[in-house]
C-alpha cells in the first residue's frame, strides 16, 4: 500500500472523488502545512493555523497506478488558482503536494510536469515534505456520500466526482 497526502481545495471534493476509485482502500480528511498543533476545523478555515485541507489517500499501486492518483488529483482541481479553488479562498485551499519519502518527491515532480502539460498558463501546485498530519473531525470523513444534498456537494462536488468518472472510468467501481 501506498498513501499520498493530497491538498487541492476543499477536502470533501478530495475526499468524494478518491472514494470512487479501484484500488482505494482508504482516505482520511485532515490538515497538514501548518503552525499550530491539532488544529480544529474553525481554527483552519480562519487561515490563520497555515495548515491546507488535506485528504491522504491510501491505494493499491498493483491495482492503481501512483501515477493515475496523480493525474486524477490534477484533473479533479485547478492546480492553476494561488491559495484558492473556485469560491474558496484562503491558504487552507492552496494546491499542494506533502511527500514522505525522496520517491514520492519525484513522484510528483514528474506530476507536475505532466500536469503543466494539460493545463494552459503556470502550475502552482506546491511541493514540500508532510509534516505533522492531524485527522479532520469525524463529520468531514466521507461527507459526501453521508450529505449528498448538502448545497456544496450538489455544486461543487458532484461535478468533480463526474470529471473524474468520466475522464478515469477503467478505475471507477461501479455504482
Amino acid at each position: 500500500m501506498q498513501t499520498f497526502v493530497l491538498a487541492g481545495g476543499c477536502f470533501w471534493c478530495l475526499d468524494a472523488v478518491y472514494r470512487t476509485l479501484h484500488g482505494v482502500v482508504d482516505v482520511i480528511s485532515g490538515y497538514t502545512g501548518g503552525q499550530s498543533a491539532d488544529p480544529t476545523y474553525e481554527e483552519v478555515c480562519t487561515g490563520q493555523t497555515g495548515h491546507a485541507e488535506v485528504v491522504a489517500v491510501t491505494f493499491d499501486p498493483e491495482i492503481i497506478p501512483a501515477d493515475v492518483i496523480l493525474d486524477v488529483f490534477f484533473t479533479l482541481h485547478d492546480p492553476r488558482q494561488l491559495n484558492r479553488q473556485g469560491n474558496d479562498v484562503g491558504t487552507q485551499y492552496r494546491s499542494a503536494m506533502f511527500y514522505t519519502s525522496e520517491e514520492q518527491k519525484q513522484l510528483f515532480e514528474r506530476s507536475l510536469v505532466r500536469a503543466a502539460e494539460l493545463w494552459d498558463g503556470p502550475v502552482v501546485t506546491e511541493i514540500a515534505p508532510l509534516a505533522e498530519f492531524y485527522s479532520a473531525e469525524q463529520y468531514h470523513q466521507d461527507f459526501f456520500a453521508k450529505n449528498p444534498g448538502q448545497g456544496y456537494c450538489m455544486a461543487v462536488a458532484l461535478p468533480k466526482v463526474n470529471k473524474v468518472r468520466k475522464s478515469f472510468a477503467q478505475y471507477v467501481k461501479a455504482a
